[in-house]
């Protein structure tokens, strides 16, 4: 079974080493002190299982969780039993809190290899993209996953967010990055007083509304302040009135 270890304390890295060590069957492929490196790494390496870390900086455990999808397993590994149910209701395989024991440990690690040939549940990805933004809601920024790197957007600085089919488009500081998220499901992460449905189709940052002008008798055009056009319906008219003023 192909592994890797995510945590930003060495000596966790290095106890859970000691113990993977004792398993022939386990190759370690991958060790990260960080979020960051950790989706680059299990973007590269593919690892069936990783024991990831909660607490880390740059990007905590369940943030790497939502970025690297359902198909790696994890077991969640933290000093911070709060987390418990979050880390199951994330689809997690187990949940270790420190200090365990290598008996504990080799129960979770014969609960990964009893369920290696288990697909990921379907909805793995949603259920992991809520809870990571449950924690800290309104979101202050949001994470998108390109290949192996790994976009930070500020939320101040989306300028809009349009829905397009299964994924979104956020422009912020004239760059377009594509996210696989329903609109709907961010309109409710994002700060309700800075971002307003003004569209079916678009979710948009009221700062960045340079004017408002009529397009048709029931609709109208918001213009920003790099003169993007985004269509305003009427309901979405209705509430900015509201909002604005």
């Amino acid at each position: 079974m192909r592994v890797a270890i995510v945590d930003d304390e060495l000596l966790a890295r290095s106890v859970l080493r000691e113990y993977l060590a004792r398993h022939d069957d386990i190759e370690i492929v991958a060790e990260c002190a960080n979020g960051f490196d950790a989706v680059k790494a299990i973007a590269e390496l593919e690892p069936e299982l990783v024991f990831l870390d909660i607490q880390m900086p740059r990007l905590d455990g369940f943030e790497v969780a939502e970025l690297i999808g359902a198909k790696t397993k994890l077991i969640f590994v933290t000093a911070y039993d709060q987390y418990a149910l979050k880390a199951f209701e994330c689809h997690a395989l187990d949940y270790l809190l420190k200090p365990f024991s290598e008996q504990r440990f080799d129960q979770a690690l014969a609960h990964a290899r009893a369920n290696r040939s288990t697909p990921a549940a379907s909805t793995a990805v949603q259920t992991l993209a809520r809870e990571a933004a449950t924690r800290a809601a309104p979101l202050d920024r949001v994470l998108i996953r390109d290949g192996a790197k790994v976009h930070v957007i500020a939320s101040a600085r989306i300028d809009y967010i349009e829905a397009q089919d299964d994924y979104i488009s956020i422009r912020s500081e004239g760059k377009s990055y594509l996210k696989s998220q329903r609109l709907s499901e961010l309109e409710t992460q994002l700060d309700p007083a800075k971002f307003l449905r003004v569209h079916r189709s678009y979710l948009l940052n009221i700062d960045g509304i340079r004017r408002i002008e009529a397009a048709t008798k029931d609709s109208h055009v918001a213009i920003l302040r790099d003169d993007t056009r985004i269509p305003v319906s009427k309901a979405g008219y209705q509430k900015l009135k509201l909002l604005v003023g």
